[in-house]
């Protein structure tokens, strides 16, 4: 699917699908500049991106692939590509991986997770088929058995690993208990969380000699996010030109960031995605530009439309939903997401607001509802707890003047991330 000119992509979405010809209904016919058109909000697009009786595809379900994006949910959400746009989609992230680091002959091992519709194992396969320069890939998957995969690192002196860093992690964890090192690998591709410090230190005791540099920067229902920029801090990226349209948006304002150096939320336009557009969609990150005249930015964390903690994706309303079926007494008055890291790992604190003091024992009742109700919808926080990839979810009791606010809106800041950023 070719790149399209955007006003092109907004007559033709506003034409083909029901979502947007509700959403710019009151717009002029023509549009010619992206800050005319609204931001989508991300609840009402789900609600209208459904299996059955959807309101947001311009077409019939008649030729794509569709995969999962959210992680383990009760309300699963789907992306759809045409063979066209997973393409264009591919390829243009296989070009980046040689920004990335990627060079000619390197053998690389694909440690991301496929199967249940998720993405990331096939994408960074594909990807790799897709890159301008010659590679061998090696597609293991996250699920493979440790010993197995070592064995198969060693056996074809593997240059390259690719996984999320809960995953490379492990790996490296594994490797250390038995006391040995894989010192072929020469870079170790990282996507889906941010990579921490401790992480750092513990990947180069297993992989001496391996740099972490980010693949790029994607997600399936986002699509193309950010290209990898060689240099030191592999938080930065730049946009996808000419698939990606990329914007900072002040977070209280909603107003375009031209400036460096100031943070706002990122909010994404593809265009050359026509079958399930995204136009001024949210990525759910936050980011700040690095250089305004290169193009270039740096990626600070997840804001408030969820969180991730560890390999884990949490949506807002996912934990708002369990609190409120779980707060029978109705003793909760007000909800805050933190996540913090410690002994290595990430985890989430529920900061739960309340208007007065409450006998302990409701409050504790009211704690284990909410845990068990948020673990319940959410399969994959109580899985990754088990495999030792994240803390336990933890309530803490607080009042509502303890809650953490927009300094210049007064607006309560529904996710608090309080993870080291360096």
């Amino acid at each position: 699917m070719p790149v399209q000119h955007f006003s092109d992509l907004v007559r033709f979405a506003r034409d083909r699908s029901p979502f947007y010809a509700d959403l710019y209904a009151d717009l002029p016919p023509r549009v010619n500049r992206l800050t005319d058109l609204p931001v989508v909000e991300q609840g009402a697009f789900w609600a209208a991106n459904t299996p059955h009786d959807n309101r947001v595809l311009t077409a019939p379900l008649g030729e794509a692939v569709v995969f999962k994006t959210g992680g383990t949910t009760g309300v699963p959400r789907f992306s759809c590509y045409t063979r066209e746009e997973w393409q264009e989609f591919v390829g243009a992230f296989g070009a980046g991986l040689v920004d990335a680091g990627l060079q000619p002959g390197h053998r690389v091992a694909d440690l991301f997770y496929a199967g249940e519709l998720y993405a990331s194992f096939l994408f960074v396969l594909d990807a790799l088929a897709h890159a301008p320069v010659a590679n061998v890939r090696l597609p293991i998957g996250g699920g493979a058995p440790l010993e197995s995969t070592v064995s198969t690192l060693e056996d074809f002196a593997a240059q390259v690993v690719a996984g999320t860093p809960t995953t490379l992690c492990r790996l490296a964890e594994h490797l250390i208990s038995q006391g040995r090192q894989l010192r072929d690998v020469e870079l170790l591709f990282f996507g889906g969380e941010a990579l921490f410090a401790d992480q750092r230190r513990l990947l180069a005791a297993a992989f001496p000699r391996a740099e972490p540099r980010s693949l790029g920067y994607a997600s399936v229902d986002g699509g193309l996010l950010g290209r990898p920029v060689p240099g030191v801090d592999p938080r930065t990226h730049r946009p996808f030109s000419p698939h990606t349209l990329v914007e900072i948006l002040d977070e209280t304002t909603g107003e375009p960031i031209r400036e460096a150096g100031r943070p706002g939320r990122v909010v994404v336009t593809q265009l050359f995605r026509r079958l399930m557009p995204i136009i001024r969609y949210p990525a759910g990150d936050r980011a700040e530009w690095t250089d305004t005249e290169g193009g270039t930015f740096r990626i600070l964390g997840r804001a408030e439309e969820g969180v991730r903690v560890g390999p884990v994706s949490l949506p807002w309303q996912d934990a708002t939903d369990a609190v409120a079926e779980a707060d029978v007494e109705g003793l909760v008055t007000g909800v805050q997401l933190v996540v913090r890291r410690w002994e290595g790992r990430d985890g989430l604190v529920l900061r739960l607001a309340t208007a007065c003091d409450h006998d302990p024992f409701d409050l504790e009742v009211c704690e284990k509802a909410v845990v068990t109700g948020l673990n319940a919808a959410r399969p994959l926080y109580p899985d990754s707890v088990a495999a030792g990839f994240v803390h336990p979810v933890r309530v803490e009791w607080a009042r509502h003047r303890d809650l953490v606010v927009n300094p210049r809106s007064g607006k309560l800041v529904r996710v608090v991330d309080e993870r080291p950023t360096a």
